[in-house]
């Protein structure tokens, strides 16, 4: 392993991650199980980060919150990881999409295969380009519109207090177990043209990671790029994820940056390409310390507060589970 390489230790980071995820995933299956069985199979307690899969009602929970002052009991872990990765927008870019987001992780191990069996990655044309990412921005603000502007306090408080969101996570789950032949149909479509397109499903069509882009413009950190020392060998541009012309900037503030860092791994020229504070060059071990320590600080600080495990009981799931179907 090479120690100096910012790209190894990001792979390492998101490849932990995602682990951290499938197991997470594997014990809410056997949590839900153990109700869906009556009791019969091993109980396993429920494990708080898998409401990181529950985006669109962690927006609502965090209207109702800074609307009314309400921190939803059932699910605040949503509420406090969506947040978190609000706040490492703000702070380190899109960094969530690049070093935690386990879509993004699958898709870049896609691309990676697609350039193995091509030899490179196929790219559309730059009108179609776009006009497609308009489409992850439409999404967005669509769900925007439906609970920031359409859904009144009554409806949040009606909602969050409904049995269809406090069995949210349970619903969510099948979709994964429970998969229709269309949604398999869709995700098999949208991996495959991934193989073949570059990040097709997180540059196009991500809503999510629509909205951490408009939150990371107003990062401090951006990479820099010193025109006197750089050769324009265009390197910088060839390798971005994002397709950014790396090599024509003095400073990336692009929206579409995941401060992945790849362009200053592949930078041939010393202290050319860096992740600056500002303009400010820094070691690129300092850009990440400072991810690992805006997702650990905000889990953390929901675990001291009491806003990390749900208020629903045993007795609770023992009544709710079985009426997964009909809600």
């Amino acid at each position: 392993m090479d120690y100096k390489n910012i790209s190894v230790w990001r792979v390492t980071f998101q490849w932990a991650l995602f682990g951290w995820c499938i197991a997470l995933g594997v014990q809410f299956a056997l949590f839900v199980r153990h109700f869906e069985s009556m009791g019969q199979a091993a109980y396993y307690a429920r494990p708080p980060g898998v409401e990181g899969f529950l985006p669109i009602g962690a927006l609502v929970s965090l209207k109702a919150w800074l609307t009314t002052g309400y921190f939803d009991p059932f699910h605040p872990a949503a509420l406090v990881l969506f947040v978190t990765f609000l706040a490492m927008a703000l702070i380190a870019r899109k960094s969530f999409c690049s070093w935690l987001c386990p879509v993004g992780t699958l898709e870049e191990l896609l691309w990676k295969v697609g350039r193995k069996l091509f030899g490179r990655n196929f790219r559309i044309w730059r009108w179609l380009d776009y006009l497609l990412r308009i489409c992850k921005y439409a999404l967005l603000l669509f769900f925007v519109k439906l609970v920031v502007f359409d859904m009144p306090v009554m409806a949040l408080q009606s909602f969050m207090q409904a049995p269809y969101w406090a069995i949210a996570d349970v619903k969510m789950l099948h979709f994964f177990t429970r998969m229709s032949l269309t949604s398999a149909l869709v995700i098999l479509g949208l991996a495959a043209v991934s193989v073949v397109y570059q990040n097709f499903w997180c540059r196009y069509l991500c809503p999510y990671g629509a909205l951490l882009g408009l939150f990371s413009f107003f990062s401090p950190f951006r990479v820099v790029r010193q025109k006197e020392s750089c050769t324009d060998c265009g390197q910088c541009s060839r390798s971005c994820p994002a397709q950014l012309e790396v090599q024509q900037k003095r400073a990336v503030c692009s929206v579409e940056c995941t401060g992945c860092l790849t362009c200053v791994n592949q930078c041939p020229e010393a202290d050319t390409l860096s992740v600056g504070f500002w303009f400010k060059p820094l070691p690129s071990w300092s850009f990440a310390l400072v991810v690992v320590l805006v997702f650990a600080g905000g889990v953390l600080a929901g675990m001291l507060t009491g806003h990390w495990n749900t208020s629903l009981s045993y007795a609770d799931y023992q009544r709710l589970v079985p009426m997964v179907e009909r809600l």
